[in-house]
This record gives C-alpha cells, sequence and structure tokens, in this order.
C-alpha cells in the first residue's frame, strides 16, 4: 500500500501517530486496525464518515437537480477514484477496532454543509453521526468541535489541529 511506503520512507519501522484531514482521516481510520502494530494515534480532522455513501445517496436522492446534484456526483465520484490520488475508496460503513491507541476527532463548528438549499440540514446531520462513528476505533477515542472552523480546519485553526496531534503523540508515547 502506498501509505506503507510512505511511512517506512519518512519513520522508518517505528510507531506513527496519523492525522488525517478528511478523505485523509478516512483512509488514516481504515488503514490503523490492519497497521496496529505500527499506528499508535490518530487525529482525524473533519474526516470523511464511514458511511458517506450511504448518506449521500439517502439525503441527496438520485433525481436531485441544481447544486445538491453536483454534491451528490461529485461525493460519489471521488470514492470512484475521481480524486487527486486516483484511489478507489472501500465504501464499507464497518468502524473496526485500531487497538487501544489514542484518537481525537474533531469535527467542524461552522456550518458548510447547511448551505446547499434543501438538503444542508440533513447533510450537517449525517456528517456530525459520522464523525460520532469514528469513536469505534478505540476506547480511547474524544469528539469536540473547533468551533471557528469550516471543513478545512487545519487552516482555520491550526492551533487545534497542532494541540491535538501534540496531545495524541504524547499519549502515544507514554
Amino acid at each position: 500500500m502506498t501509505l506503507t511506503a510512505v511511512l517506512e520512507d519518512v519513520a522508518g519501522d517505528g510507531p506513527v501517530v496519523l492525522a488525517g484531514h478528511s478523505l485523509g482521516g478516512l483512509i488514516a481510520a481504515r488503514y490503523a486496525p490492519d497497521h496496529q502494530d505500527r499506528v499508535s494515534g490518530l487525529v482525524l480532522l473533519d474526516a470523511t464518515s464511514p458511511t458517506m455513501i450511504d448518506d449521500i445517496t439517502g439525503v441527496i436522492p438520485e433525481s436531485a437537480t441544481g447544486e445538491g446534484a453536483e454534491v451528490r456526483a461529485q461525493n460519489l465520484a471521488i470514492f470512484q477514484g475521481e480524486n487527486p490520488e486516483g484511489i478507489v475508496i472501500d465504501s464499507d460503513p464497518e468502524v473496526r477496532p485500531a487497538g487501544d491507541i489514542p484518537v481525537e476527532v474533531i469535527q467542524h463548528g461552522v456550518r458548510y454543509l447547511g448551505e446547499i438549499a434543501e438538503y444542508g440540514d440533513d447533510l450537517e446531520r449525517v456528517w456530525t453521526e459520522g464523525q460520532e462513528q469514528w469513536l469505534a476505533l478505540s476506547d480511547r477515542s474524544r469528539l469536540s468541535t473547533a468551533e471557528e472552523s469550516g471543513h478545512y480546519i487545519h487552516v482555520d485553526q491550526p492551533d487545534v489541529a497542532v494541540e491535538a496531534i501534540l496531545r495524541v503523540t504524547d499519549e502515544a508515547a507514554a
């Protein structure tokens, strides 16, 4: 897998804390259960929900038009490999345990999905539910909200992201 090769180049064979935003959060959360010997902590910044395909298709019908139809098509395409990395994403909604590792899940506090006409409130609801699902990764998981951030928490409130990474790194090393 590409992530394994990158980690070997960057960190050798030592333990790592993975931090991922959006699709990167989904990838990190899917990687950790299969690499418990390697991943010692996770920070998920508004990570794509494990149930994203079901969420999008459940909220925005195939018959949608306008902005809703665009959001539906874009999200489905991302899972089919139309993303910068060209990765086809497994749409399995199960969240598998990643061991007894520290996990911080940080969700956006500024509604951005709510701006999507007709579907926004439901999209915000299922996004929040998806963030809560990531708590099943570990008994040491916690959820917080970056109150002043939209989806790009690491840009809007970089201190929140950095502090979470430092906390998880310290906990993992202890």
